[in-house]
């Protein structure tokens, strides 16, 4: 098989937004090593970071080595790009328990153990940093780069310029500390290329100015676009807050449920950005979705891609099975299948009941309107019932005065009602 060019693979994605001059020649020439930094402020990754995750894999995939660079050291500072406040430093313990949590994350992503020329590696800047004293740094780093280089940058001339409270000493050095992992990869793994966002372009060109100053040596950078929403809102944010990789923090329904309502021109990008799908099969399903939108067969595509990757077909599977049963004709089986997490977050906009379990037993019809306001009344709810438009636990009823029991509650203390075909009620037993 013919391997894929990294430059042209990911420019017909839309994922590139700068290159330095010498990178593509250096890309063509041998495989390359080359690294991105992910921060480990907490112990799962986001879909935030996946882009950069994806640009790993996508290297990787072209034949050249992907380093994933953990900031240990400077998640002890903080990074000033893009911000305009201070972040919150970490203690080593936390920063350790998060980079071991990320590594396990990105190996269902990229290849660490095999013996290939190109498998990946984890390095993370604490190990080389924490020896290191001040006056050496200064000796030996500062001194190659002046304070009007760094000044020059846009990340720190906003927030000297007014932007948030200003800016510390130490905030003012990361671009330095930055800089100086650059050089020390360049130095021990022969890294010559730095990988990154776009805001992170200052941090990474002082880090190739470095190495060209201290050692004479030749780097480059890789950058590409931060990713918005169309309507320019941040990416992976929602009423609740990121979107995680782990499923601890965001259920594999969720996680599906994010891509499956993207937009149909974020999903476009999406598409290319987020999966690894050829380019004749992502054009196809663009071409197919806008003779059908309302199919939502990219969504649905990107959404089987992510979730699949992310945790695995089967969970996929699942996310599939539970969303049908809110939206489509899913089984008392599919129901009772569900996992209590799950089942609160597919009926999380329905109305809900508590009902006291000594309420247990009571026929059908004194259960929905005496305890739990189902129905406006008994007469509406036989005559309903009558009609096939009652629902318990997805299977229709046909007698209102059947019993409802413990044998009916799922995870031992849910009941669902349906009232017509679009009416959900979940009674919480107690």
């Amino acid at each position: 098989m013919e391997r894929k060019n990294f430059i042209e693979e990911l420019t017909w994605r839309g994922m590139i937004h700068t290159i330095m001059p010498g990178a593509k020649e250096q890309l063509d020439k041998e495989m390359t090593t080359a690294y991105l930094g992910i921060d480990p402020t907490a112990d799962s990754l986001h879909i935030g970071h996946l882009v950069g995750v994806m640009i790993l894999k996508h290297f990787q995939l072209c034949g050249h080595r992907p380093v994933a660079l953990v900031g240990g050291a400077t998640g002890m500072i903080g990074d000033p790009s893009g911000k305009s406040q201070e972040r919150n430093l970490l203690d080593e313990a936390t920063l350790r328990h998060n980079q071991e949590a990320i590594k396990r994350q990105l190996g269902k992503l990229l290849d660490f153990d095999s013996d290939a020329p190109n498998a990946a590696l984890m390095v993370n800047n604490y190990d080389w940093m924490k020896d290191m004293g001040f006056l050496e740094f200064i000796r030996d780093i500062g001194k190659c780069i002046t304070v009007n280089y760094m000044m020059a940058k846009d990340s720190v001339k906003k927030r000297f310029s007014g932007e948030g409270d200003g800016m510390s000493f130490t905030e003012f050095t990361y671009q330095l500390v930055q800089g100086y992992d650059f050089l020390h990869l360049y130095q021990t793994l022969g890294c010559k290329i730095q990988l990154g966002g776009s805001d992170q372009w200052g941090n990474i060109t002082t880090g190739a100015e470095l190495i060209r100053r201290k050692i004479d040596g030749e780097a480059y950078a890789i950058t590409c676009p931060l990713i918005t929403k169309a309507d320019g809102t941040k990416f992976g944010k929602t009423e609740s807050g990121n979107v995680w990789l782990d499923p601890r923090y965001t259920s594999p329904y969720k996680f599906y449920q994010f891509w499956l309502n993207v937009s149909d021109q974020d999903a476009e990008r999406y598409i290319r950005i987020f999966t690894l799908l050829d380019r004749q099969t992502v054009e196809g399903l663009i071409a197919e979705h806008q003779a059908a939108p309302h199919l939502r067969i990219l969504q649905k595509r990107l959404a089987r891609e992510l979730t699949t990757m992310i945790h695995s077909a089967a969970e996929y599977e699942k996310a599939v099975e539970a969303s049908a049963i809110l939206f489509g004709g899913a089984t008392s089986e599919a129901l009772r299948r569900l996992d209590e997490q799950t089942l609160l977050q597919v009926f999380e906009g329905v109305p809900q009941f508590r009902i006291p379990r000594t309420a247990l037993g009571a026929p059908l019809v004194d259960l929905t309107v005496e305890h739990a306001p189902v129905f406006p009344s008994k007469g509406e709810c036989r005559k309903l019932v009558q009609g096939g438009g009652v629902a318990l636990n997805k299977e229709k009823v046909s007698d209102p005065t059947r019993p409802v029991t413990a044998d009916d509650l799922i995870a031992e203390r849910y009941l669902l009602v349906q009232r017509g075909k679009k009416n959900y009620y979940l009674l919480i037993v107690e």
